[in-house]
């Protein structure tokens, strides 16, 4: 599932401007459904803010590895109950 936050669009704090924040929801999902949605969220999006959460560390390792492969910083949360949050920027 792809989705979007506005966590404060455009809205100015401290002189920085918020932008939004894409989504992609793959818990539940079989590999490689995860990696492959991750991939063309990154690819729709260039630059800016990806968060991908998943359910299995073998996806979080996927997804991890596909997004520094492209360029993005990435940083991963172990969530409860065994799932990964994580956030992509460039």
């Amino acid at each position: 599932m792809y989705c979007h936050r506005a966590d404060n669009a455009g809205e100015s704090i401290g002189g920085l401007i918020m932008s939004e924040i894409k989504i992609v929801d793959a818990r539940g999902l079989s590999c490689p459904q995860p990696a492959m949605l991750a991939r063309q969220a990154l690819q729709r999006l260039n630059k800016g803010t990806l968060e991908v959460l998943v359910d299995t560390r073998t996806a979080c390792e996927n997804v991890s590895r596909i997004a520094r492969n492209s360029g993005w910083r990435v940083t991963v949360e172990e969530q409860s109950e065994g799932s990964y949050r994580m956030v992509m920027e460039r």
